[in-house]
């Protein structure tokens, strides 16, 4: 069986008009974010802060709070519109409606990657206004925005599912999530850390996208971007059958 292209475009054009309800908080509550860790810890830190790995500390640290904005974008992106389908119950209209599963995750996602994409786009744009944008690979750049906003975009779908109040929706990210974020790599080497703990860098998801990124942008890397590269696929894959065995089942989504 083909694939019903006018279903998938009428899932990814609901989806998009919803999020186009609330610019501020889709696009310009991360910016704003960004800008001040632009700001505060590029910028006026970063000043008085010698070169690191051969690099501005501004232009060091603008990967990781890229990466951390995309992230969070894809994550609540995906699992709010889950939750609210759930909770207003109009995802009953996808599922009986002539949709594969298959069909309806790619619908969600498509529209965390364009989230996740408008978002990165935005924090560069703001970050030339501080002489720190630069890319050092297009192509491995706009691979690791996708392949992250995908990652986390299936584990908000995840979390939508199983989520039943705001509380849990809320807290993988307030207690998982950000955690990793900040110990992954986003204002430091692994040189930087006691040699005790460089464990929890390597063992960290997060530091390997936050890596992986920051080599597409300066060219800088603290470890194999190959291994990065295989963490996010696979996760992506892992990810994308739990979900799509989530949806097979009904979990979440049958009362």
């Amino acid at each position: 069986m083909g694939v019903n292209w006018i279903g998938l475009w009428t899932i990814i054009r609901r989806e998009w008009s919803r999020l186009m309800r609330v610019p501020v908080q889709a696009f310009v509550a991360p910016w704003i974010s960004a800008t001040l860790f632009i700001f505060v810890f590029g910028f006026v830190v970063g000043r008085r802060i010698s070169l690191i790995g051969g690099h501005r500390y501004i232009e060091f640290v603008l990967p990781g709070i890229l990466m951390v904005n995309i992230v969070n974008a894809a994550f609540l992106q995906s699992s709010s519109q889950i939750y609210f389908s759930r909770f207003l119950r109009y995802i009953e209209e996808a599922l009986v409606a002539p949709l594969s599963y298959a069909e309806m995750i790619a619908g969600v996602i498509a529209v965390v990657v364009a989230r996740s994409v408008i978002t990165g786009i935005g924090i560069l744009v703001i970050a030339t206004a501080f002489g720190a944008t630069s890319i050092a690979s297009l192509p491995e750049f706009l691979f690791w925005i996708a392949a992250v906003a995908m990652v986390f975009g299936l584990l908000g779908i995840v979390i939508g599912l199983w989520a039943n109040n705001f509380e849990q929706l809320n807290i993988l990210n307030v207690f998982i999530i950000t955690p990793l974020s900040f110990v992954g790599g986003m204002f430091n080497t692994v040189a930087m850390l006691p040699g005790w703990l460089r464990w929890l860098a390597y063992a960290n998801p997060l530091f390997y996208f936050i890596n992986g990124l920051r080599h597409a942008m300066i060219g800088y890397t603290d470890a194999n971007e190959f291994i990065g590269i295989g963490v996010a696929v696979a996760l992506a894959v892992v990810m994308s059958l739990a979900v799509w065995r989530l949806y097979a089942i009904g979990y979440g989504l049958r009362e």
